[in-house]
């Protein structure tokens, strides 16, 4: 149990209706008798005057969760005021006053809910993924993670892995038993290819639940003047690039966070691609095609009066665009016009059906972070060498059932070192 109580704002600066203080720790019960003048029924919310050196700071709501019925697994409390930046103010200075209590630092309630067992280490990252959420895929992807999906999957996968070491050292113990041995050599590979099968068809996702999470990219790339620019505020519907019929305006990528259809998008403005002498424009180019290169949707733009010929190498799908449509029929894909509107919200819903169609399987996934896709890469190369190695010790295959064991242990938080912990909690905000 930390030594210290922590308090820190749960709501963000501002001047605001209603301001929430959070207070968590072994002195919180002292810090509401001291500001509270006694301590509430648990989890009722209760109306309290907070006083601080004889003065009424505020009249608030005080609610008091004895541990380990809290968040964090410790005593608990909120104090919801009224939302001025002066009340905020003071009822923090008061909290500092208050013996063995001091401010929180970022993630250190989810850091104490972590560490008492209120959390796995997938739902922690769920948690920070609802903080961010900014579309409703999102939303429905992160609230999964916090109600324990990856961990639920995560223990299935261990059990099975429990069950093949105790088949492992049962094959140890009666190494005479020639009969016994090839019952359990069977059970043990049959446990063993399972678990492999189940890592190996969320590994072959093709990262879908990392893709949601950051959305799906998609790069507008074409020559000068083609109307990049105009295509990404027309979909933005806001002047995010600047305009000109100058050609080398857009030196470096613009992103722009856009919802379609409910799922996240990367709209990627590029440089115009041409051959040229300006270093600085150059480097612009470079960066369009490697943007491109990596994007899951390049949209080549050309005018309707010039022909398509696209000029990038991508992994991900491309379409060509005609631009200004209005000066001609042109041929592609797509046919917009800026002008007029035509075919912009053609675009748009093509577009949302494509990022439907590449991340609606990412909801389900449990693997979302590249640190989870590692973790079982490492489970599955322990769980490949027990399976092509034929003739190998038991000794030797009970170690790989512990690495694979370990891995997974590790990808929930079970083990795991403190640059980990400490570099997924620093991402959180105050007050979380």
């Amino acid at each position: 149990m930390p030594d210290h109580t922590i308090f820190a704002p749960a709501t963000a600066p501002g001047r605001s209706a209603v301001a929430v203080i959070r207070v968590s720790g072994p002195a919180t019960q002292g810090a509401v008798e001291v500001l509270a003048g006694r301590v509430p029924e648990p989890r009722r919310a209760t109306l309290a005057p907070l006083r601080h050196g004889g003065a009424l700071l505020d009249r608030a709501l005080v609610l008091w969760f004895p541990g380990p019925s809290s968040f964090t697994g410790e005593d608990s409390a909120e104090f919801q005021l009224h939302g001025g930046r002066a009340v905020v103010a003071a009822v923090l200075k008061a909290l500092a006053a208050v013996p063995g209590c001091r401010p929180a630092e970022p993630g250190e309630f989810t850091r104490r809910a972590f560490l008492n067992g209120k959390l796995d280490l997938g739902a922690v990252e769920g948690l920070a993924d609802l903080i961010d959420a900014q579309t409703e895929a999102q939303r429905r992807q992160a609230q999964r993670q916090l109600d324990g999906a990856l961990g639920r999957w995560v223990e299935g996968l261990r059990e099975d892995l429990l069950a093949a070491l105790a088949l492992a050292e049962g094959a140890i113990d009666f190494a005479e038993e020639d009969d016994l041995v090839a019952f359990f050599e069977a059970e043990l590979g049959r446990l063993v290819d399972g678990v492999s099968r189940r890592i190996a068809a969320e590994l072959a996702r093709e990262g879908r639940g990392l893709r949601l999470r950051e959305g799906l990219a998609v790069a507008i790339a074409g020559p000068p003047n083609a109307g990049k620019s105009t295509l990404l505020n027309a979909i933005a519907g806001r002047e995010v690039a600047i305009v000109s019929s100058l050609a080398g305006t857009t030196r470096d990528a613009l992103t722009v966070d856009l919802e379609l259809g409910g799922y996240p998008v990367q709209l990627i403005d590029t440089a115009g691609l041409r051959d040229t002498d300006d270093p600085l424009e150059r480097e612009g180019i470079a960066r369009a095609r490697a943007r491109a290169a990596s994007a899951d949707l390049v949209l080549w733009l050309h005018a309707a009066d010039q022909p398509a010929a696209p000029e990038v190498e991508t992994a991900g799908a491309l379409w060509t665009v005609a631009t200004k449509a209005d000066l001609g029929p042109g041929q592609g894909d797509h046919r917009v016009s800026a002008l007029t509107g035509d075919g912009l919200d053609a675009l748009v819903a093509a577009l949302a059906r494509f990022a439907a169609d590449a991340l609606t399987d990412g909801e389900g996934a449990v693997v979302t972070r590249l640190r989870h896709r590692t973790a079982l890469e490492d489970a599955s190369r322990c769980l490949d060498r027990i399976r092509a190695g034929q003739g190998r010790s038991f000794e030797l295959v009970a170690e790989d059932l512990r690495g694979a064991g370990a891995a997974l242990a590790a990808l929930v938080g079970r083990i795991g070192t403190e640059e980990v912990l400490g570099s997924i909690f620093a991402r959180f905000c105050i007050g979380k």
